[in-house]
């Protein structure tokens, strides 16, 4: 065996092992990525469903919808939840959560969410959202950022589900970094105050 054959297999050797490591470090730089995708489709971890249209079903029994905002350390917003409200099962609601930037930038963010208790996170589903983009906000802006949804009425079939009468849905926001910053579109979904000074 000569030098070079040597050479080559070393080479081979070190690729191989490379390979794999590779491969792990790609999933793990998208595990958030794929995690969302899994929650989203299974409704884990109280996760909520995305909806295009309306429920085409409404039965007469009402359920508590509250809501639940937080606001990440290092980023300058306020966020405040809207009240509570009570609705039928399958019945379309509409809240309008009220967000100000108070630095002295335009700062972009996103929010996350879930539901609790978990088990109605399959059958919480939102037709429209602020959380399914980044939100920019110029500095001192106030907007106003709304979610419709309603309660999927197959919760009643879920024996673990089927007994929850009050649904708490949580939003944390966080600062986006500037290579995620979407500009384009932020606009659809946040309607701004006139009134702001």
């Amino acid at each position: 065996m000569t030098v070079a054959d040597l050479r080559w297999r070393k080479a081979g050797t070190v690729a191989l092992l490379l390979l794999p490591l590779g491969l792990m470090v790609g999933l793990v730089s998208e595990s958030v990525t794929l995690y969302r995708l899994f929650c989203s489709a299974t409704g884990y971890q109280g996760t909520t469903q995305r909806v295009r249209a309306e429920s085409k079903e409404i039965v007469d029994r009402m359920v508590n919808i509250r809501f639940n905002t937080e606001t990440s350390a290092d980023l300058p917003w306020t966020f405040t939840a809207p009240q509570a409200i009570h609705l039928k099962l399958g019945e379309t609601g509409l809240a309008f959560f009220k967000v100000k930037n108070n630095s002295a930038q335009a700062i972009t963010g996103r929010a996350v969410y879930n539901v609790t208790p978990d088990q109605a996170g399959p059958y919480f589903d939102k037709i429209e959202c602020f959380c399914f983009k980044n939100q920019t906000l110029a500095a001192g802006q106030e907007a106003e950022m709304p979610v419709s949804f309603y309660v999927d009425p197959k919760i009643l079939e879920d024996r673990d589900a089927q007994a929850v009468r009050t649904i708490t849905l949580s939003y944390t926001l966080y600062p986006q970094p500037p290579e995620k910053r979407e500009t384009a579109g932020a606009e659809e979904s946040v309607r701004t105050n006139d009134n702001v000074n």
